[in-house]
């Protein structure tokens, strides 16, 4: 006799999940028949369903309703933005047969589905995450089954609304696209990631440890805490511009908007002003003490304070000062890294810390100690004209992106006038305890089968390989 209650649960939600496993997988046989212009079409129908403007409209204020989080403006935005560009990162993309050959390696190389998809959504962006997780899923001929957030959970069941109303116009299967039923439970988000083909987990740590926990393969992805440093050869008035509109958009809920700026000496002055007059406010001691024991009431983060406008936080925490709620973002001054420096930290809000740096050393190495803290592996922003400062970067920083003069919410996701993929889901490598280092894209939706033939044989000499460390070093 079993005495645990919560077996019953977990029973219970497996065998349900278990259902919708099963369906997905009969419709993604169908589905993998399928050329690749008629799954064209369905990748087309299926960004359609988010990208048309009632819909949009409707899916942007549902979930700042439902979820208490961002800008409706902005995630109409999002919505609109991030589906256009994976669009046109697909469009061509050969993902059904032979996509590739190489002649001279004797390769052809021929996509296959990967099976059915557990996609584990945030509530920060309820519907344009999930988009791109199901474009990209069905890009490869996969079925995908949606674990969203609780508090995303209805706008995820709107938009997979909208997205199987479009996919029946093209003739395309019943079930390639589900969400597991309401209330989302861990237990059954749980059973889904162990039934599923593959895992892609976007949002807290906790969901992402699970997916690499769950026995499925599994891409998850890395905390973010974006530091940008301002150099001494920078456009201050653009760099300032940049974050200002990186560090406001949609409430900073993406995990790819500046928690820091590193200013160097020889600028901190100028730029400072130029962040102000971009909107920022600079808070005094008192402030900053206040806004700390607000956001971080016992240690932890607060959640009412995240994604949140700059006049709710100055609320909450008792600032007076007029300009303060009226602040487009808040910097607060900041020397230190670790959890006794909370602000160095991840904020999920319109609040900055500010360091001084004496020179590009200097700020190199503050940004090493705040990724030692939180955000190793995701990405730093540079406003710089310097080359070298910049690659130095790119060589020295544990992180996958460097982001150069960008608005870098925008551009570490992939931007029209960037060369990274459209995502909103970010690998960080094995710095973040991640297996990958790429925007997530319709290729980490497949399974690659490559056809070896002969060729002539490339037998090299001994010379070749150890002559010159036998010339150098002896034998």
């Amino acid at each position: 006799m079993d005495l645990n209650p919560q077996h019953d649960q977990i029973e219970s939600g497996g065998s349900a999940v278990q259902q919708l496993i099963s369906r997905a997988r009969s419709a993604q046989r169908l589905f993998e028949q399928w050329n690749q212009e008629q799954v064209d079409e369905v990748v087309v129908a299926a960004g359609w369903a988010i990208m048309e403007p009632e819909r949009n409209r409707a899916l942007a204020e549902m979930a700042v309703r439902d979820t208490g989080l961002g800008v409706v403006a902005d995630k109409f935005t999002k919505n609109h933005r991030k589906t256009l560009g994976l669009l046109r990162d697909l469009k061509g993309a050969r993902s059904v047969g032979v996509i590739a050959e190489y002649p001279e390696r004797g390769i052809v190389e021929i996509a296959r589905p990967v099976g059915v998809v557990a996609a584990i959504t945030p509530s920060t962006n309820p519907g344009a995450t999930p988009a791109n997780k199901i474009i990209n899923a069905l890009k490869g001929r996969n079925a995908v089954i949606v674990a969203p957030s609780p508090k995303g959970a209805s706008t995820c069941a709107t938009l997979i609304g909208y997205v199987n109303a479009e996919l029946a116009k093209v003739g395309a299967p019943q079930d390639l696209v589900q969400m597991l039923p309401a209330p989302i439970t861990k237990d059954a988000t749980q059973a889904l990631m162990r039934q599923a083909d593959l895992v892609v987990a976007t949002g807290s740590q906790a969901n992402v440890r699970a997916a690499y926990a769950s026995g499925t393969p599994a891409f998850g992805v890395g905390a973010g805490n974006v530091a940008a440093i301002i150099d001494v050869s920078a456009n201050l008035v653009d760099a300032a511009a940049s974050i200002a509109l990186s560090k406001t958009f949609d409430n900073a809920t993406s995990c790819s908007s500046e928690n820091s700026v590193v200013i160097l000496d020889a600028v901190f002055d100028a730029a400072l002003a130029a962040l102000e007059k971009a909107g920022g406010v600079l808070l005094d001691g008192e402030e900053k003490a206040r806004l700390q024991a607000e956001m971080w009431p016992h240690g932890k983060l607060n959640a009412q304070t995240t994604a949140q406008s700059t006049a709710t936080i100055a609320g909450l925490a008792g600032l007076v000062r007029p300009e303060v709620a009226r602040a487009a973002f808040l910097m607060v001054r900041e020397d230190g890294t670790g959890p006794n420096c909370p602000f160095s930290g991840e904020k999920l809000a319109p609040v900055m810390a500010v360091y001084r740096a004496r020179d590009f050393d200097h700020a190199c190495q503050i940004v090493a100690d705040i990724y030692a803290y939180q955000g190793a592996g995701h990405s730093v922003g540079i406003h710089s004209a310097d080359d070298q400062h910049i690659l130095r970067l790119g060589l020295e920083l544990p992180v996958s992106r460097v982001i150069v003069n960008q608005i870098h919410c925008y551009a570490t996701g992939g931007s029209f006038d960037n060369g990274l993929p459209f995502s909103l889901s970010m690998g960080c490598g094995t710095w973040g305890r991640n297996n990958f280092s790429d925007n997530m894209n319709y290729r980490h939706y497949l399974n690659i089968t490559r056809i070896s033939r002969k060729i002539p044989q490339q037998v090299p000499t001994l010379e070749d390989i150890f002559g010159e460390h036998f010339r150098k070093y002896g034998k």
